[in-house]
């Protein structure tokens, strides 16, 4: 694995806060909603959030 310079693990850092959050979001509205529909989209945006986040932490090992 390349060295990475500060900036850019705090731009990973700060990526995998972003899909950490955005995942919680999506989980929280597919709890929320009534609409079977919408719940379907909203894990399935929920899963691809932790997707992206498992793949940055791949990344960093």
């Amino acid at each position: 694995m390349p060295v990475l310079t500060t900036k850019e693990l705090m731009g990973l850092s700060d990526q995998l806060d972003s899909e950490k959050v955005l995942h919680c979001k999506y989980l929280a509205a597919a709890q929320q909603t009534e609409d079977e529909q919408l719940k379907a989209q909203f894990n399935a945006l929920a899963d691809q959030h932790k997707h992206n986040y498992g793949t940055l932490l791949d990344f960093l090992h």
